[in-house]
């Protein structure tokens, strides 16, 4: 497969180096500064584009992509104001976009996990949640977009919870989330439900960036065979 890279960091160096382990090629790359080479035949060639660069310069990077006829994998966060006008994109023109806020397997079956115990902890009202989670200093976007997704599924289930709101303390009908930034932690991310009596934790400690690479090359084979507004649970099924 033909493969375009939009972002050329330590995250876009990790997925060159796995998707070419796994046969593929890369055709392009595009870094900070070099947006010109979205209009070159290097980058029109591409059969995916994986994208992993920051909030501001995110929606413009997909709407060139989709001019140039490239579908796109994007692992960025904190865009998603814009969800709507990627979502009509799709529905409307025909193109064809994965879109995951974390693309690590376990963080995707620490997502089931976290949806699985907040359905219990519906029954139990004395019991309190909040979410920490801590990034290298590197990260622009807090909180970071799966510590959303965490706080999203817990809403779902949790009928006492409405919205998520940043910091350690939040409004009765809201989930606090705290962000932390330190170092070159790549993520850690901790659900905590506490009442007078105990606390419950669940976490999510990711080693290193090679599972969000993996997870990116994998989102990219899965988007090269299907159209449309993709995400890890349509490449994964029901976990």
């Amino acid at each position: 497969m033909k493969i375009a890279l939009i972002g050329y960091g330590k995250m876009g160096h990790e997925i060159e180096r796995i998707a070419l382990e796994r046969g593929h090629e890369i055709v392009c790359t595009i870094d900070m500064g070099e947006e010109e080479k979205f209009s070159s035949p290097e980058f029109a060639g591409a059969e995916v584009a994986i994208e992993f660069t920051s909030p501001e310069s995110a929606l413009q990077n997909y709407k060139r992509s989709f001019a140039a006829g490239v579908a796109v994998v994007s692992g960025t966060t904190g865009w998603l104001a814009h969800w709507d006008e990627i979502r009509q994109e799709c529905e409307k023109n025909g193109r064809t976009f994965f879109y995951a806020s974390n693309f690590s397997l376990g963080v995707n079956i620490f997502f089931a996990l976290n949806s699985y115990l907040a359905k219990i902890m519906n029954r139990y009202p004395d019991y309190d949640v909040r979410i920490e989670e801590t990034h290298h200093i590197h990260k622009l976007d807090a909180p970071s977009g799966t510590a959303i997704t965490l706080s999203e599924g817990i809403i779902d289930q949790l009928d006492r919870k409405e919205q998520w709101v940043l910091g350690h303390e939040g409004a009765s009908g809201e989930v606090p989330i705290e962000s932390f930034r330190e170092g070159e932690v790549p993520g850690i991310h901790t659900i905590i439900y506490e009442s007078a009596c105990d606390a419950i934790r669940i976490t999510h400690d990711a080693k290193n960036r090679k599972g969000l690479a993996l997870g990116a090359v994998l989102a990219a084979e899965f988007t090269k065979d299907n159209k449309g507004l993709l995400g890890m649970k349509d490449m994964l099924g029901s976990l």
